[in-house]
């Protein structure tokens, strides 16, 4: 009988356990999915930029914003991909606050220029970074959903005694921390004005 407890209790504490992995594991790929993501928009950042350089050449100042925060973010990414804690998050989230205000001053000014918003590619490009931007978002709340389920198992009982005892640490939400970043990007050029 002494036997089957113990079992039992084996048994119990490796269920555990392998749940506690699962959940880290599962919030890490979340979190790799907002890093596609955030890589594809970044991708498209420099063809966007290209296209309205041929239209905009006396716009070089908003053009190289959006290249400068473009690189400034995903050095932020690459350095929360090696460790997604609340600093490197914080730093991410600002680093994309920046892309976020050079696109929609690049495509406020876009809209200034007839020439550009009847160009094909431009039109292309912007329709694939309305749908990153959506993809950005699900991605966003896909981790904070795996973080939240994680940490409710880190920090309920009785798997916080064995999340302590072999070093299971609550993750960061990815939270937005300004009220303007809370804003969507509209981008339109069909109505004439940025939103």
């Amino acid at each position: 009988m002494f036997f089957l407890v113990i079992v039992a209790i084996a048994f119990f504490v490796v269920g555990l356990y392998n749940k506690l992995v699962r959940g880290r594991n599962q919030a890490k790929n979340s979190f790799s999915q907002i890093g596609v993501q955030l890589q594809r928009r970044f991708d498209l950042i420099p063809n966007l930029v290209e296209i309205a350089k041929k239209y905009m050449a006396h716009e070089k100042e908003a053009l190289q914003a959006v290249i400068e925060a473009r690189s400034g973010a995903s050095k932020a990414l690459d350095a929360a991909k090696s460790d997604p804690n609340k600093i490197s998050l914080r730093d991410l989230r600002a680093a994309e606050e920046k892309v976020d205000v050079g696109l929609g001053r690049l495509i406020a000014l876009a809209e200034d220029y007839p020439d550009l918003k009847a160009n094909q590619n431009m039109m292309q490009l912007t329709e694939e970074l309305t749908t990153t931007e959506n993809k950005v978002s699900f991605a966003r709340q896909a981790y904070n959903d795996s973080v939240m389920s994680y940490n409710n198992t880190v920090e309920s009982f009785p798997s916080n005694l064995l999340a302590g005892a072999f070093g299971f640490l609550p993750m960061s939400l990815y939270e937005v921390d300004s009220k303007d970043a809370r804003k969507a990007v509209a981008v339109s050029f069909d109505q004439g004005q940025l939103k």
